[in-house]
Formats: C-alpha cells, structure tokens, sequence
C-alpha cells in the first residue's frame, strides 16, 4: 500500500469550495497589494537613492540573511527563538503550497499525485514537527515579550494581534488535521508519521464521527479564514517585516562601512543641507522604518542609552516613520531631540548589530549637518570653539600650526617639504601632534618604523586635521574645506602609501577622502606593525605581562580589524584578558561622532564605564590602539579613580619597550 491521503477531505474539491477558496484569496492579496502601495507612497517622500547596483550579490546576500537567519541569530535565546519559528512557520507554508500545487494543478489538470508513498510520510513528520517547534518557540517569545519582559522591550496592539493570529493559525492546523486522523487513520501504521496529529486524534477518539465531520470543516474554513487575514494585515501592522525586513537586506549598504555620503556644496539649487524634515532623508531612511522589528538590539548596544542619555537609536528610526506617515511636515529634530542628535559617538553599534540592516548613524548625522549648516547650532560653547580653532589653526586643539611637526624633534623625521624620497607617509593628526600623551605614542611608531628600515616622512606644519570630528559634529563645509587642502597637498607630493596611529584619520583617509580625489593606500599603524613582524623586519621580544584590550568603534566595527592587534600583544609577550564586551561588541570610549570636542554633561561618563569594565578582567594594563580612545581612558582612570590599577597604553608603545636592537 502507498501511503497518501485526500487532500480536500470532507470539504470537498468542487467548484463550492474552489470559488469561495480562492475569491476569498484574491481579496487578501487584493487588500495586501493595497496597502503595500500605501507604503510606497511613503517611501516615495524620501529623495532618490541608488541601492540597485550589484544586484547579484545583493540578492545572495539577502538569501543569506533571510533563509539562514545569521544577523537574528547574533543574538542568543531570542534570536534562536525566532530564527527557530521562521524556520517551523516557514516550512508550514511551502508544505501548504505543495498542497495547493498537488491538489488544484498537477492532480486536477493532470492526474499527478506526488505526495504519496516516503515522500508524503517525509512530508507529514516535517510538517508535524515544524508546527510544534513553531508553537514552542511562539509561546516562549509571548512569555519573554508580556511575563518577563525585558526593560525597554515595547509592546502594541500590533504585538498582540500577531502573536493571537499566528497561534490561532497554528493551533487550528492542528486540531484540524486531529479531527481528520480521528475518523481515517487512527488506527493505521501512516498516523505515526504525523505525530501531533496523532495526540490530538487520541483525545477526539471518543467524539462521535458526525461531530467530528462538523468540526473539521468549520475549522478548515475559519483556519483559512485566519490564514487569509494574516496575508491581508501584512502591510498595515508589524507583520509587515516579513516583507520589508527581508528586502532591507537586499537594499543594505555595500559598504565602505562607516561612509558617510558627500554633499555637493557647490549645488546652487540645494536650498538646504542635512535633514529637518522627513523629505530631505532618503526614500531608504523611510522605508528603515517599516523594516525594523523593534526588538531593540539597537538600543541595548547603544553606549549613550547604557550611560543614562536621551538616546535610543530604536526611537530615533521609529520616530522618523511615525512622522512619515503621520505628519510629514513636522519637524523632525525637535520629534527626535537635539539632545539624542548630539549623544550619538557614531560608534555603529546599533548598525552592527541590527537584524534589519537598519542605517541609524547617516539618519543622526544628516540631522546634525542641518543643525550645523542651516542654524550655526553646536552641543555646546567648547565645540564651536574647536571648530573655531580648526578654522585658523587646523587642528581643534588651539595650538599653532607652525609647531605641529615638534612631536618628531630628534628623530630624523623627513619633512615632504625637504624631500620625498620615504616609503610611507605617516599622517599624524592632531592628537599625536599636540597632546603630550599621545606624542608619545607618534614616537614610538617613527622608532619601531627606523628599527625596521622604513623611511618614514610626515607633512609637518602643511598637516591639517582630516576634518573627520568636525564632519561627525555635522560641520561638512569645514571638513570638505580641511580635507581638500590635505587631498591637494599629497597629491602634490606624489604619495602612494599613508600610515596613521589614528583610526579616525585612517577612517577618513581610506574611505571619506576618495569621494574628493585622494587615490593612494592608507593603512592602520597595527596592520601595518603585524606585517613587518612576519616579513622579520620587526624584531620583538616576548616579555610576560597581563592586559586586556579594547577594540577602537573606528578600527572595529568600521574597518573589522580585530585579530592583528591581538597578534602584535601575543608577539609581545601578552597574556590577554578579554573584557566582557569585545570585538564586534565592544563599548565606546565615548570619543567618536565628534563628541572628543564636547563635555560630556548628560547621563553618566561612558569612558568610565568602560574603564570600569577594564578593571573588571584584573589586568593591570588596557591596551588600545587610538588616541581618542587613549586620552578618554587617561581621564577615565581619575575619573573612577583606578590610576593605581589600571595603566592606558597605546599597542605601539608595549611594542617599542620590547624592541630588539
């Protein structure tokens, strides 16, 4: 005997029940086509943007992120959840498509029947097992949103309507295919292959037939009615991240990671810079709104929320499609608030983490570059000072141009000026430049540069800052003002290879800068350090000590440089003791988006929450590799008063103390 069942059993397959069945379909995708152009509409306020290139890559790429669930997953425990209810729900559906097919196509048109035999008892026990998993996993994500329910995890009317409809879908599939195995199978070796089906069989085995043929038709109608009404709410609750989530990994930035894009200052048509309203976002901005889950990954990585400021990057995007289809002539900094626009440290984060390829970071800055460019508004009296300074003396620190080379007295350091004949051009910035404590991490890399034969030459005082905290603060005229004034003057100087100790700079200088011209290699002072130990043209000793290490926002999560460092530490002599939130999840040290120019006055002092966490591991050392974060952890030290516990350093200077002559 081969195993199959009838398909349309007890409903009947005529045209009573096809017209119905599928009249009642087409108004479902009638209603949900509707509202998914309403959406549209929406998304249309925003200007153009062009997320259509590579569409090859782009299309595997969201495959990848949608069938194997790997950005969900980055999450334990919820993101295991719900990847897990994807998958169940997931295979539900295609199993009911294979119904459809068989029984209103292939058998009906052709006399095919292919659910039969191993493939129908495959097909039962995987259908039977996934609807299980799938009201497993439901039920825990019900019991983790409204019994023990995390802080700052939202609920709405959408959550309660999802959650009862796709538990009801579930459920009555169930009780259906029960009442069905209670009066044909039940006694038959096939309702092993349908486990659930089976229990449930078991507790109706006592109904007589007739009630049993009444109440498998009324729940087969009223499950398609359920069915039917979760395709037609798509566009018009939160069930719309089914779609929209999965098509934002599509329109996901290619990258580079962190660009920022460049507005053309010379337009003369553009009566406005930066955004204060929700048509001068991109369409992609708007079209985030719909995508994201509120699930608040976001929010929880967000170093400003952790720290007690007005900053939650969920809110931010919310906001913004709240006033998109509500009230788009709103103004949009003051739904948002100055107060989170200037919290954010552009640390990505929130990006990083997103499972919706959410873009919150150019949302943030386009609101600072209108409150800059349009209003003269900064966060506070310190910042238009800095800007100021950069203004006059190229660099936000107040210190005259003419010294900005003075760091290299003694070390023979070449001055393009004087001449070009170097292999790299190390760009110094501002901090390595002026601030004493970071000088000392400039010399240390000229010394382990000398020991290893490389001719290093700088620009001196023709440097400027690379403008990349002034353009974070919203400041584009002057960071398009300072970057080409460097852009011209390397390119005057035939520079092929460019070295810094700053990730901020390296950042820029990779990335930022080529929008304007610059088109020669930049790397990293760690990248570059790593691979003149393993050519041996580095020479270090081990010497045992204990640290731990923190993963600068602009060498980490913007650039995915994690392993060289450690490396380098390993090279020599270190024993890493890695903090709690590391690599990828590292904490800010609260320097980035420009806020290195600003006091930090709202909430409590990031820099010392990541000290704190330092001191946490018990190593005496805290290792990093970016002067912003180096002078944040000089002060963090005093300011949690662990200077007897806990010593900054920058990765070149272990390196110099171990270097074999």
């Amino acid at each position: 005997m081969e195993y199959t069942r009838e398909i349309y059993w007890n409903v009947g397959h005529g045209l009573t029940t096809l017209a119905p069945m599928y009249l009642l379909a087409l108004v479902a995708l009638s209603v949900l086509v509707f509202g998914s152009l309403r959406r549209i509409k929406i998304y249309r306020l925003g200007h153009g943007l062009n997320r259509l290139d590579q569409p090859f890559a782009r299309f595997g790429s969201m495959l990848q992120n949608v069938l194997l669930q790997n950005r969900v997953l980055r999450v334990k425990g919820p993101g295991l959840a719900h990847a897990m209810f994807f998958w169940g729900f997931g295979l539900l559906f295609i199993g009911t498509g294979l119904i459809v097919l068989q029984a209103d196509f292939t058998d009906l048109l052709f006399d095919v029947v292919f659910l039969k035999g191993w493939l129908y008892q495959a097909f039962s026990i995987v259908l039977d097992l996934a609807g299980l998993v799938a009201i497993a996993m439901l039920l825990g994500l019900l019991v983790r949103r409204w019994i023990v329910r995390p802080a700052g995890l939202e609920s709405s009317r959408d959550d309660v309507i999802m959650h009862a409809l796709l538990l009801a879908i579930l459920v009555t599939g169930f009780v259906i295919e029960g009442a069905r195995m209670a009066v044909t199978e039940l006694d038959t070796p096939l309702a092993l292959w349908s486990p659930v089906g089976l229990v449930l069989a078991g507790l109706m085995e006592g109904m007589n037939e007739q009630s049993l043929l009444v109440l498998h038709k009324g729940l087969w109608w009223f499950h398609l009615v359920l069915a039917l009404l979760f395709i037609s709410l798509i566009p018009f609750t939160k069930f719309r991240h089914i779609l929209t989530t999965s098509l934002n990994a599509f329109l996901a930035d290619r990258g580079p990671v962190g660009k920022l894009a460049t507005i053309d200052l010379e337009n003369e048509e553009t009566e406005s810079f930066g955004a204060r309203k929700v048509i001068d976002l991109s369409w992609k901005d708007l079209f985030d709104a719909d995508a994201c889950t509120l699930c608040k990954r976001c929010q929880d990585r967000c170093p400003a929320y952790a720290t007690d400021k007005p900053l939650s990057p969920m809110q931010v995007v919310k906001r913004i499609g709240e006033i998109a289809a509500g009230s788009p002539e709103a103004d949009l900094i003051e739904a948002v608030g100055r107060d989170a626009i200037w919290s954010c440290t552009t640390c990505r984060a929130c990006q990083d983490i997103c499972p919706a390829s959410i873009e919150q970071v150019g949302k943030i800055i386009e609101m600072r570059r209108n409150l800059v460019l349009m209003e003269g508004e900064f966060p506070g009296d310190e910042v238009m000072t800095a800007m100021e300074q950069l203004e006059v003396n190229g660099n936000p620190l107040g210190m005259g141009y003419a010294s900005r080379g003075d760091w290299a007295e003694g070390l023979s350091v070449a001055s393009l000026a004087d001449s070009v004949d170097i292999d790299i051009l190390y760009f110094v910035g501002c901090y390595a430049s002026f601030d004493k404590r970071n000088t000392a991490v400039a010399r240390s890399f000229i010394t382990l540069c000398q020991a290893a034969g490389i001719k290093v030459g700088m620009l001196g005082k023709e440097e400027k800052c690379c403008g990349e905290p002034a353009r974070k603060m919203g400041n584009e005229y002057l960071y398009q003002t300072l970057a080409g004034e460097n852009i011209e003057l390397l390119k005057g100087y035939g520079v092929k290879k460019i070295v810094t100790t700053c990730p901020h700079c390296f950042n820029t200088l990779a990335k930022d800068y080529r929008d304007l011209g610059l088109d020669c290699e930049v790397e990293s002072h760690p990248v570059f350090l790593a691979r003149l130990v393993e050519e041996g043209k580095l020479s270090i000793r081990k010497e045992g000590f204990e640290c731990t290490y923190h993963d600068s926002c602009y060498l980490g999560r913007h650039n995915g440089i994690y392993e060289m460092p450690r490396q380098l530490i390993e090279t020599a002599g270190g024993h890493l003791v890695e903090m709690a939130k590391n690599r990828d999840q590292a904490f800010c040290c609260s320097a980035g988006g420009g806020r290195i120019l600003a006091e930090e006055k709202l909430g409590s002092r990031i820099n010392i929450k990541r000290v704190e966490q330092a001191c946490a591991t018990g190593a005496g050392l805290l290792v990093s590799n970016c002067p912003f974060c180096l002078t944040m952890f000089e002060d963090g030290v005093k300011g949690a008063n662990v200077e007897d516990k806990l010593r900054p350093r920058d990765i070149a200077e272990l390196l110099v103390e171990r270097l074999q002559a």
